[in-house]
């Protein structure tokens, strides 16, 4: 065999080599690169008062990704929330399950991507905010009982209501006074006055007593200056 051959063949082979690792690397970093489960992300977010479980897929390859969402009890399934189909991209490609989580609650995030994901799940489980989005309106503060005591009623209204009678009693009890006919003789109108001046009184008596006391009084003194007058002349 020439050397020309031999080196034709060593050539074959080695091209043959290097073909053989360049496709082994190729499909490796092919497969790393296609998709893995830590490309995507899943997390309980607001959306003004409703709630929302949102994941996201950074695996720029282009793999369609399904994602399925379950809220858990105890380890355990308890129901499906939803199922979505994801592109990913180098960005980042964002799916939105609406769901009124409760403050706590957990959920499994489970992805699979034929060929490269057999529906593995998010690690770990997302667990919900300890608020919720609906903020619960606090019940208006009751005012307090006032502590001063009840107004006493007065003791003298009582009494003053049982010796004041109404009107209407008055007006019953006055009309029979009016109503009545009176058989006494009226009052003369000088016997009015003399009553109102005092004429009943004892003034009159006293007058005249002073009087006649002044009448005896003039008497004797008319008489005494006579007999000083008749003794003079003498």
């Amino acid at each position: 065999m020439s050397i020309s051959r031999r080196n034709a063949r060593r050539s074959v082979r080695i091209l043959g080599l290097a073909s053989a690792s360049a496709a082994l690397v190729l499909g490796v970093s092919g497969q790393a690169l296609a998709c893995n489960i830590s490309e995507f992300k899943a997390e309980a977010t607001c959306k003004g008062e409703k709630g929302q479980i949102t994941v996201t897929d950074r695996d720029f390859s282009g793999q369609k990704a399904t994602v399925s969402v379950f809220l858990e009890n105890n380890g355990a399934d308890e129901k499906k929330i939803g199922e979505q189909v994801v592109t990913g991209t180098k960005e980042g490609a964002t799916i939105v399950f609406d769901e009124d989580w409760a403050p706590g609650a957990v959920y499994r995030i489970n992805v699979n991507v034929p060929r490269f994901i057999d529906n593995k799940n998010i690690e770990p489980n997302l667990t919900a905010p300890a608020t919720a989005c609906k903020k619960e309106e606090s019940p208006s503060p009751t005012p307090p009982a006032s502590e001063s005591p009840a107004p006493t009623p007065s003791a003298s209204t009582p009494a003053e209501d049982s010796a004041t009678p109404s009107a209407s009693e008055s007006s019953s009890a006055a009309a029979p006074v009016s109503e009545a006919p009176s058989n006494a003789p009226s009052a003369a109108i000088g016997d009015s006055n003399l009553a109102e001046t005092g004429a009943n009184s004892n003034t009159g008596l006293i007058a005249g007593v002073a009087g006649a006391l002044v009448v005896v009084g003039g008497g004797a003194v008319y008489f005494g200056m006579r007999r000083r007058g008749a003794k003079s002349g003498s």
